[in-house]
């Protein structure tokens, strides 16, 4: 394996700011230059301490940084060539955006006529030409968010981590700011550590990510194994939505599991890692993958559950059930002529690929 497969390596990496209670515990994790890779989890799992950790701006309590091959616990952070993104821009508001660019350059000793160089070709990349010479306060929160994010590029930093870049801004303003830093890392090359809370955000842009729960890394695969094949219920449940049904294995075989249901019905479905029958287990179902069963669209597995609401939201519609169980069930199908009525209460047979339901360890 060459030094690119492995350009960042965090070894057992630990982290206490008491000495008694560990935030990040024995996080593992190596990144490819050029990769993009998303730290993803909620509030205080531990995501941004190790961003931080990695920037130089926190200590490591025990384990070790590795960044292209050279060990930098104790290395100061402006000497680790690492660019950095925050929520809140944080733009010097007395100068103007041409001299925010040139600032980090000039810190480094650069010749005038180099920076005067870079500063605009810094703003042509985030298309803001002829912003030079407005404050930050004259800008958007959009335009604001491009002139950290040239900033962080501007001296070439091998690694630019981010830190909720795009937390401050409204839903289409995050969509269009997703796009760009897309942009800009196919056509520079950086490797990128992006933390957020914000699952579809990280879906959207990540090579890989790495889901956080009270610091510890539950999983770290590409979007699609983590949507398709969650390693247990948080991170299927974290990532993207998904429906829960308590049952309990009855066999496996080839990796599908015949799973009976707390509600009573016997059912099949795909098993990773969990194949010891009677074992207690979670079925998981996206939301997207469960259809109400008509004489046109019946699957291998059916169960019936009451009608609850119908959710009109546009170009979907979200129908919610119970089941006899208690359980509750939402389907989201889309928005046609063909969407059914259901009267309060009415009982409802639903239905469901093999393939499409993933049999999870019921203790996570």
């Amino acid at each position: 394996m060459s030094i690119e497969d492995h350009y960042v390596q965090f070894k057992n990496v630990k982290k206490s700011y008491d000495q008694k209670l560990l935030v990040v515990k024995d996080f593992n994790l190596d990144i490819k230059k050029g990769e993009f890779v998303t730290l993803l989890g909620p509030s205080g799992s531990g995501k941004t301490t190790c961003l931080m950790m990695l920037a130089g701006f926190e200590s490591v309590t025990s384990g070790e940084i590795i960044i292209n091959g050279q060990p930098v616990n104790n290395i100061a952070p402006y000497h680790r060539n690492i660019g950095m993104v925050f929520q809140h821009y944080a733009l010097f508001p007395h100068m103007t955006i041409a001299e925010n660019l040139a600032y980090p350059l000039q810190v480094r000793k650069m010749p005038s006529h180099e920076v005067d160089k870079k500063v605009a070709d810094s703003l042509a990349l985030v298309e803001l030409d002829q912003f030079g010479k407005r404050y930050p306060g004259q800008l958007s929160g959009g335009q604001k968010q491009r002139v950290a994010l040239a900033r962080s590029l501007i001296f070439e930093p091998s690694i630019v981590l981010m830190d909720e870049p795009l937390g401050a801004l409204d839903k289409n303003l995050r969509e269009q700011m997703q796009f760009e830093i897309k942009r800009l890392h196919a056509d520079l090359g950086f490797t990128a550590v992006y933390v957020t809370h914000d699952q579809t955000e990280a879906l959207t842009m990540s090579d890989r990510i790495a889901v956080f729960e009270d610091g510890v890394v539950q999983q770290c695969a590409s979007p699609t194994i983590l949507y398709e094949q969650p390693s247990n219920s948080f991170v299927a449940d974290f990532i993207g939505e998904n429906n829960h049904i308590k049952g309990k294995i009855s066999s496996v075989n080839a990796g599908i599991a015949q799973v009976m249901l707390d509600c009573g019905t016997q059912v099949n479905a795909q098993t990773y890692g969990i194949d010891q029958a009677d074992e207690l287990c979670i079925l998981a179902i996206r939301p997207e993958n469960l259809f109400i069963a008509n004489e046109n669209r019946t699957f291998e597995n059916t169960i019936k559950a009451n009608f609850v609401a119908r959710l009109y939201v546009g170009d979907s519609i979200r129908y919610f059930f119970k089941l006899p169980s208690g359980e509750e069930l939402m389907i989201k199908a889309l928005n046609d002529q063909d969407a059914p009525l259901f009267q309060e209460n009415a009982l409802v047979e639903l239905t469901w690929a093999t393939d499409k339901g993933l049999v999870l360890d019921r203790s996570k």
